[in-house]
């Protein structure tokens, strides 16, 4: 490959040569994601006709530009993270684009837009992103603004093994419709890998609000190159699909002998990557199926691993490194039951995919091998690869501080074992990460960012940890950045498990922390330890006076683990508590916590 660099910037230009060469070297290395954020920032500034010495970091908006909201809510940051992206891309178009949390939103701004993009994820069994709560119940209600004249479209983001898929995207979208807005591009409902739908979303969006809304012409047309050559090498850009290569350097059981549990601390190395993290960041990671159960569906499919199947560009694949490398075997929703059933002629079957209820019943405990061995088919390798979802990857709160542990990332993970309808069964990437992951071997892995659950600001400012189980894992990563950098603000943790003497986990690191008084306070609910059991809840409401005044001195509030259970009694102790404490009706306790949410003050990384 030549090094010549490539000239985008034309020879006459009135740019010194060091100027033109450093120009050359950024636009003809930028991806695209980068192009198109490029492209919006030089369209901005020949409308707005603004200058560079103006001081200003962000180009003023295009006088003529159509103006654009873009408006999401999310709970793990994914749809924030697609809401900058379609503005990159909008912009670039001649958009004058604002992006609006759910939480920052009022509903009457909203009927003033001329043009609206909705991104919503579906949290749980249908719910809206805790910090989107309030907008949803105020755009739902009966007396909700009326919103003529607003051309919109929605994308929805979940994941189709939950009963209630993309619950929210279909919501919003009807009652945008019934308030009176124009879709202009029909809803679209990504599962967990979204990133083609989105694009297909994005581009057909944008170009139908093109057709109607006319954004500004004129702007700065910059060809980026379209070949691999650049004058300068950029890091790789490493991403959900292009996963750096990290080897496993230590992976050991937290859990003393004789514990029910099994808890991995994960040790993971970034050299040579140039990835970094914040603590409350969250890493991906790419797992393959164990090769007993490729061994048990082949059995019960009765098809050969060296079958030779056509996957994505690729038209000679293995089917077993298919199974293994690509394909869910686990997860049994309506969508496959329904496609199984009608490919297989189970007509019992096909009735019992229509209730969703009844689906979420029956496949509890199974996975695909028990779809097979129940409801035989003679399906072939070619069929069950466009039958069964893509093998995703799974996201893992970090358990670390990079300016504690330089060029690594660590993990909690709780390694999950069972039996169900005969069979042993485990989950997929805890046990890909306790079993397959061995020191010194590779896996694909990649940072997911989480802009709700990050440390406050100021260094000072007291925070409040509740990480039962592996909830520990962001809080280890919270402690040892504070002590890294000397910040001044009190640590209070609350943890709780099984048993103090088999699951108190990283009990030395906290004791020692306890010792140095970087940890303010440390209260532990070990629920088997005595008859009655004890929550982290528990703990929370016997010191509630204290936690009360933490709050009420501007504590910053965390809570990590479990969705379904544990944190929601620990919302609601801590509504308790404030409604106790701060001397508060329920109402205005709830409005309290609520607004806690919305100055992101209450992190929730739950699942």
């Amino acid at each position: 490959m030549s090094n010549t660099p490539i000239q985008i910037i034309p020879a006459d230009a009135p740019f010194a040569p060091e100027q033109a060469a450093a120009l050359n070297s950024v636009l003809g290395s930028a991806n695209a994601q980068q192009a198109a954020w490029l492209k919006g920032f030089f369209a901005g500034l020949v409308a707005g006709e603004q200058g560079f010495g103006q001081g200003a970091g962000v180009p003023a908006a295009a006088g003529g530009s159509a103006p654009l909201t873009i408006l999401f809510g999310s709970e793990s940051g994914n749809a924030e993270g697609l809401a900058d992206r379609v503005k990159d891309s909008a912009s670039a178009e001649g958009f004058k684009c604002k992006v609006v949390d759910m939480a920052d939103a009022k509903l009457a701004d909203l009927a003033k837009a001329e043009n609206l993009l909705v991104l919503v994820s579906t949290w749980g069994e249908g719910e809206p992103p805790s910090r989107a709560s309030d907008f949803y119940d105020a755009i739902m209600a009966e007396k909700a603004v009326k919103l003529d004249g607003v051309n919109f479209s929605v994308l929805g983001l979940g994941d189709s093994s939950y009963t209630q898929f993309n619950q929210m995207a279909k919501e919003f979208d009807k009652r945008l419709e019934e308030l009176g807005g124009t879709r202009i591009y029909d809803r679209v409902e990504c599962d967990v890998e979204f990133e083609a739908p989105y694009s297909g979303w994005a581009n057909g969006a944008i170009a139908k609000l093109k057709e109607i809304a006319k954004p500004a012409a004129g702007a700065a047309t910059i060809a980026f190159p379209s070949g691999p050559a650049v004058a300068a090498p950029m890091a790789p850009a490493y991403s959900k699909s292009n996963p750096f290569q990290a080897e496993m350097l230590t992976s050991i059981n937290l859990n003393g002998t004789g514990s029910a549990k099994e808890t991995i601390h994960a040790e993971i190395s970034l050299e040579g990557s140039g990835l970094t993290y914040e603590p409350g960041d969250a890493l991906g990671v790419i797992p393959e199926n164990a090769d007993d159960l490729v061994e048990e569906f082949l059995e019960a499919a009765k098809l050969k691993a060296r079958e030779n199947v056509s996957f994505k560009d690729d038209l000679s694949v293995p089917f077993g490194e298919v199974l293994r490398k690509h394909l869910d075997l686990r997860t049994i929703n309506t969508v496959i039951l329904k496609k199984y059933a009608k490919a297989c002629d189970h007509k019992d079957l096909l009735k019992m995919a229509e209730d969703r209820d009844a689906v979420k019943d029956w496949a509890w405990g199974r996975d695909i091998v028990d779809l097979v061995k129940e409801y035989p088919s003679s399906l072939r390798a070619g069929d069950w690869v466009s039958l069964l979802r893509p093998l995703s990857p799974r996201l893992y709160s970090i358990a670390s501080a990079i300016s504690a542990h330089p060029n690594e990332v660590h993990l909690t993970v709780g390694a999950v074992r069972y039996e169900a309808f005969g069979r042993k069964k485990k989950g997929v990437c805890s046990t890909f990460i306790a079993d397959s992951w061995k020191e010194g071997t590779k896996a694909g892995i990649y940072f997911h960012s989480n802009k709700n659950f990050k440390l406050p600001a100021d260094p000072s400012t007291p925070i409040i940890m509740v990480g039962p189980g592996t909830g520990i894992a962001p809080f280890r990563a919270f402690v040892e950045e504070r002590a890294a950098t000397g910040a001044k603000g009190e640590n209070w943790l609350f943890f709780g498990d099984q048993r103090y003497t088999y699951d108190f986990l990283y009990q030395t690191e906290w004791q020692d922390y306890l010792k140095k008084g970087v940890l303010t306070k440390l209260d532990l609910a070990f629920s088997r330890d005595q008859p009655e059991k004890i929550y982290v809840q528990d703990r929370m409401r016997e010191n509630g006076a204290e936690l009360w005044e933490w709050l009420d001195k501007g504590a910053y509030f965390y809570v990590c683990g479990d969705a379904s259970r544990m944190a929601k009694d620990v919302n609601q102790a801590l509504i308790d508590i404030v409604q106790e404490h701060g001397k508060k009706s329920e109402e205005d306790a709830i409005a309290y916590v609520k607004q806690m949410t919305k100055e992101r003050r209450y992190g929730r990384d739950v699942y």
